[in-house]
């Protein structure tokens, strides 16, 4: 008899249910969330179950990595991509189990990319350097409004972000608060920047670009962190089955459902990778900076729209050209780009 199973997970517990081809409920139970016990639960199960669902949330790694190494077939459900079950007035934990167990029986369950175990902690590790990047900008940007605000001038972030000088006692001198925020903010921005290059460090120590993904630092825009930051957020890029599906998931396409040429509402537009979408926003300004051709460009989109829509438009243009960087492993060229 083939059995199949579900588990809605949460922070503390999770609930397991599990079905056969006739849809009857074998087993429906909260468990603790204790590897132990929910390997024990499965047991009885194990010769007949066909797979076992775990949905994507915030903590699922444990719980997907426990069970493929006791020898289960898991899925890891996208949840934006399930269609809810209607027409029912009550549902809960036990519901959300079976309805992926269902899913699952009837082989439409929507699934997600199990990224690899052994380059999650590295990839982590970037994401926590953005994590303090921002932080980081988010005090540059309140120490430059007390700047402007009470002395009339404005203080450029790589002044602030400088070790060598500080360029903002001087301003702030005299005024006995606002010197001790300034202080403050300049010793916390220091502090974070030094962190940010020790995380970098142990990440270019640790991993390298690998051979598909070398192309990405001849791009306009993408250095080594930025390169490995799209390297690893990206995973197997044959996962992606056109460049369309690679710049959706990059948050790179505009979410309009269109019927007769009339907007008749919009999608999810979060849905996709915000880190990717952060790495190519980033590339982006660099790219117009430094780039003569994508500055050019982003100027005539701007002519014709806003600096806004040129930005977003030169971004699409990069996760593009990376998808093919990517796939064929080739170096890029503009000509193609921006042809």
């Amino acid at each position: 008899m083939k059995v199949y199973g579900g588990i809605d997970l949460h922070s503390n517990n999770n609930y397991l249910g599990i079905c056969d081809e006739e849809d009857r409920r074998l087993c429906k139970k909260r468990l603790p969330n204790s590897g132990d016990v929910i390997l024990a639960e499965l047991e009885q199960y194990r010769q007949d179950l066909q797979g076992i669902v775990v949905e994507s949330t915030f903590n699922w790694y444990w719980l997907v990595d426990l069970l493929m190494e006791n020898g289960y077939k898991v899925h890891l459900a996208n949840p934006a991509a399930i269609q809810q079950y209607k027409g029912k007035k009550h549902s809960g934990d036990k519901d959300d189990a079976f309805w992926l167990a269902h899913l699952l029986r009837l082989g439409i369950l929507p699934e997600g990319y199990i990224y690899p175990k052994e380059d999650r902690p590295v990839r982590d590790l970037l994401r926590k350097r953005g994590h303090l990047v921002r932080l980081r900008t988010s005090l540059i940007n309140s120490l430059q409004g007390i700047i402007s605000r009470n002395c009339g001038t404005r203080l450029s972030g790589n002044k602030i972000k400088q070790f060598s000088e500080d360029h903002i006692a001087p301003l702030l001198a005299g005024q006995e608060d606002l010197q001790l925020s300034g202080e403050v903010s300049k010793e916390t921005i220091d502090y974070l920047s030094r962190q940010i290059r020790k995380v970098e460090s142990v990440v270019q120590d640790r991993v390298k670009l690998r051979k598909p993904f070398l192309g990405l630092q001849t791009m306009p825009g993408i250095g080594k962190i930025l390169g490995l930051t799209i390297m690893l957020e990206t995973g197997a890029i044959e996962r992606f089955a056109t460049v369309g599906y690679f710049s959706s998931y990059c948050r790179k396409v505009p979410s309009h459902w269109i019927s007769n040429e009339k907007k008749k509402g919009h999608g999810n537009s979060k849905n996709g990778n915000r880190y990717l979408a952060w790495a190519f926003s980033e590339a982006a300004e660099m790219a117009r900076r430094y780039d003569q051709q994508a500055r050019y460009f982003y100027n005539r989109k701007a002519a014709r729209s806003n600096f806004m829509v040129a930005h977003t438009a030169l971004a699409h243009k990069l996760s593009r050209a990376a998808y093919y960087i990517m796939r064929d492993g080739v170096e890029y060229d503009s000509t193609k780009l921006f042809a």
